[in-house]
């Protein structure tokens, strides 16, 4: 089990986590138009994130 400890430290050391309350109707929404371009609600926030840091 050392290995699966020793993989999540370094997941913790490597990632943050963001988490926010949406209204379920928006996120129901904003769901469906991230499913028709195709990308997870990770990889849309990454890119956002992506375009603020380059400003």
């Amino acid at each position: 089990m050392r290995s699966r400890a020793d993989y999540f430290k370094k997941r913790r050391e490597q990632f943050k986590q963001f988490n926010v309350s949406v209204e379920k109707e928006k996120i129901t929404i904003f769901e469906e138009i991230l499913k028709k371009k195709n990308l997870t609600k990770a990889e849309w926030l990454n890119k956002k994130i992506d375009e603020e840091i380059k400003k």
